[in-house]
């Protein structure tokens, strides 16, 4: 077989050689040790947490050893592509600390560029680039034309495993489509002119050189020393559109972007045969591997499940609905990346997760655990270490949009709403009340009239007489202008007037001796105040209230007891 000629004739428009195309792409100038990442998804739809795991990694791997970390967006089945999906992408991103140093971005105008020279950055525009090396191939004799539909071709192979071993026809069948397959390798040149001739379409395939008996070690960064089947599989590299498939412009594109680590899902692994062989065919160095275990839950039996694009907390648009801030989210992955992250938080609670070090031992090899109690967790943390005025932009901003009544009143003052949010606010043990934006309203809304109400009734345990007693006596002795210890002293000085243990350690000692403690005095008090048994500090509330409301509000429950 002339391979040249069969080069030539199956891709005359194609003049450049691979050398051509290298010298376009000369190795990056970086630091020894600098990685160069990439994150490489395929605009079908939303970003989903999974995708958030590889590109976290490809971000901290690259920028603590500084290196480059790019986007690349894998845009050949046009099929699947989904409009605006690529747009949106770049932007949920972005959102979550997710920023890249060169590859798509979006302009001013918000249409995806350039940014770098390595592009283009997405392969459905690099078609000339996976079709010189694909002609070099067939020059070299390492890949084939096959003249025959996809749909032909892929139904040849579509052998279902499971049936092949339980079943002896179904394993003579699959030995028979593999000998029809194999068939299509032996073609003369006469055949091929013919069928361009009649303008037939055809694919490029791979020829396999590997024996699926064989194993070959493999070392991969996550799951450590593997061993590989070799590749037996004439996988298509060019599609009959002449657009690659996944496993080729994989191959092509790290290569020429100069890409040191692949960082994908486990799902991948089975596909490692065919990348090792492609990369040796075009005598491109492999890069480093790394499969990440898949995002786990647990369903309503208890047993562990892959995270699906169908279930809550799969797609991270959610997120900005649902009220997480961005930086809580960041910080949970880390804790599901790194088995040390939590306790290096622990010792340096000021610093952002980004001074992490980032080590890639200390990933998990078994599925991460998808937990909305955990990443509430760590949200409550953030936002306590959050400034009250931090607080206030990122809730109204969120409630503008999911809550218009409740943004419109925080947005009508923010000095009035920046004093709520921080009660407890700094210092060793802040409060811990938000987990997300939408526990806001609930937590603070009792300061609003709009949104005030009485949640909490008071317990039958307790005489209304002294209910009532409390709060008339409260109301009648109520200075907004005392300190907070003289405040306290007066609410004591009911306690003792009405047979309630000022002293709680009189209480404890012997409770069967007083009606209850000035713990339920001040009860009392809030529940008339806010509305909840549980709220802020109430002596910070009555001041942020003002004593026309405080009392105002006092006065009315006086009325609804009476």
């Amino acid at each position: 077989m002339n391979y040249d000629r069969l080069a030539e004739l199956l891709f005359p428009h194609i003049t450049e050689t691979p050398a051509d195309i290298e010298a376009k792409f000369p190795p990056r100038n970086l630091p020894e040790g600098a990685k160069v990442t990439r994150f490489a998804p395929s605009p079908t739809g939303f970003v989903h947490f999974g995708g958030l795991f590889p590109s976290t990694v490809g971000e901290r791997l690259a920028h603590q050893s500084g290196g480059v970390f790019y986007l690349r967006i894998e845009d050949t089945d046009a099929k699947r592509e989904v409009e605006g999906a690529a747009e949106g992408l770049i932007k949920t991103l972005a959102k979550y600390g997710i920023n890249f140093d060169e590859g798509a971005i979006l302009d001013e105008n918000g249409n995806i560029s350039d940014k770098g020279a390595y592009g283009p950055y997405k392969q459905s525009q690099r078609g000339p680039i996976y079709q010189t090396f694909a002609k070099q191939l067939v020059r070299e004799g390492k890949a084939y034309p096959c003249f025959t539909t996809e749909e032909e071709l892929d139904e040849l192979q579509a052998v279902n495993k499971k049936e092949e071993i339980k079943n002896t026809d179904w394993q003579a069948e699959a030995e028979a489509r593999r000998a029809e397959m194999l068939a299509r390798r032996s073609f003369t040149m006469e055949e091929v002119e013919e069928h361009l001739a009649q303008g037939h379409p055809f694919v490029v395939r791979i020829l396999a050189n590997g024996d699926p008996e064989k194993k070959t070690k493999f070392t991969d960064l996550v799951k450590g020393t593997l061993e590989i089947p070799e590749n037996d599989e004439d996988f298509v590299l060019l599609k009959s559109d002449g657009i690659p498939t996944y496993h080729f412009a994989h191959a092509v594109d790290d290569h020429l972007m100069g890409t040191t680590h692949v960082i994908r899902g486990e799902e991948w692994l089975p596909s490692l045969a065919k990348h090792i062989q492609l990369f040796s065919a075009l005598g491109f160095r492999l890069p480093k591997y790394m499969h990440i275990a898949q995002i786990m839950k647990l369903d309503e039996n208890g047993n562990k499940k892959k995270l699906s694009k169908r279930d809550m907390g799969a797609n991270m648009d959610d997120y900005t609905r649902m009220g997480y801030c961005p930086e809580a989210v960041c910080e949970y992955i880390m804790t599901l990346l790194n088995s040390n992250y939590e306790e290096w938080h622990m010792q340096n609670a000021d610093k952002p997760y980004t001074d992490f070090p980032f080590n890639i031992k200390k990933m998990s090899v078994s599925g991460c655990l998808f937990d909305f109690s955990k990443i509430n967790d760590v949200s409550k943390n953030v936002i306590s270490r959050m400034s009250a005025e931090d607080v206030t932009k990122k809730v109204t901003d969120w409630a503008l949009e999911f809550d218009p009544e409740f943004g419109a009143e925080l947005a009508a003052d923010p000095e009035f709403a920046q004093k709520i949010f921080a009660i407890g606010r700094g210092g060793k043990k802040p409060r811990k009340d938000l987990a997300t934006w939408v526990d806001a309203k609930g937590y603070m809304g009792f300061f609003y009239d709009k949104f005030f109400e009485i949640i909490d009734t008071y317990p039958e345990t307790f005489d209304k007489a002294d209910i009532i007693a409390t709060l008339e006596k409260f109301a009648a002795g109520y200075d907004y202008a005392d300190d907070m210890n003289t405040w306290f002293d007066k609410v004591k000085a009911i306690a003792d007037e009405l047979g309630f243990a000022s002293d709680m350690k009189a209480y404890k000692a012997d409770p069967t001796a007083f009606k209850g403690s000035v713990a339920d005095i001040s009860m009392f008090i809030r529940v008339a105040v806010t509305g909840k048994q549980n709220a802020p500090d109430l002596y910070t509330v009555m001041q942020i209230l003002g004593k026309d409301k405080t009392l105002e509000r006092i006065n009315k429950m006086i009325v609804s007891l009476s």
